[in-house]
């Protein structure tokens, strides 16, 4: 199971034990000591399933899972570990988005097989109803709203997948700025300028050079136009 794991965790010893036994799985795993630090990694590229401590320096785990799942709209599973074991806490980390929470200590091996547990779950579900959208070397995976280049995850916000999604959902149609705020921003008036902004921050994660786009074009005096172009 090459799935690739990330551990939020500040307590080096308690990473490197869950780290250790993932490893012996077969998985690849990134440990980092902030919710500031995976927010970064997260943003170069998206983990198979995250295990998150709650009690980190800076941004606690709570806000953490909230920003994760607010700006990524994303499916990826996350079990929290901590300490903390109060019903209170157990409820608002699966309320804020959590898979699974496991209360300090725990057995590694046991934390080892709920992680497999969860992978091998999803791995049917997204097999079985999984629909998707290709262009180029990138797949879109509707359901899950997810961005892949081959076997890696391309980090998308939730708007940035929006505007992507309505884009493809128009392939070879001309869109005017007006039109994808109105449909993705939910708004009869606003700032259209931020269509603009959207596109470009597109154009930069899927374009090989957005100065010349071959798949979000612009057609002058009248929007934008997605097109598959080749491989």
């Amino acid at each position: 199971m090459n799935s690739k794991i990330l551990v939020v965790e500040d307590v080096p010893e308690m990473a490197e034990l869950a780290s250790m036994y993932l490893k012996k799985s077969g998985m690849t795993v990134e440990s980092v000591g902030s919710a500031e630090e995976a927010l970064e990694y997260i943003g170069k590229q998206m983990p198979d399933l995250i295990i998150l401590d709650l009690n980190l320096p800076g941004m606690s785990g709570f806000d953490f899972l909230k920003k994760f799942r607010d700006e990524y709209n994303s499916s990826l599973p996350v079990i929290i570990v901590s300490a903390r074991d109060a019903d209170e806490d157990i409820i608002k980390g699966l309320g804020n988005g959590a898979d699974e929470f496991v209360t300090k200590p725990y057995s590694p091996k046991v934390l080892t097989a709920r992680v497999e547990a969860i992978l091998r779950r999803q791995a049917k579900v997204t097999a079985a109803a999984e629909a998707s959208y290709e262009f180029g070397p990138y797949t879109v995976l509707l359901n899950s709203c997810v961005l892949k280049k081959g076997p890696e995850k391309i980090p998308l916000s939730t708007k940035e997948y929006e505007v992507l999604e309505f884009l493809i959902s128009h392939e070879n149609e001309v869109l005017g700025p007006e039109k994808i705020y109105r449909e993705v921003w939910k708004a009869q008036y606003g700032d259209i300028t931020a269509v603009a902004v959207y596109v470009q921050r597109l154009r930069k994660k899927i374009e090989e050079d957005p100065s010349s786009p071959k798949y979000i074009k612009t057609v002058f005096g009248m929007g934008y136009k997605f097109e598959k172009g080749t491989i």
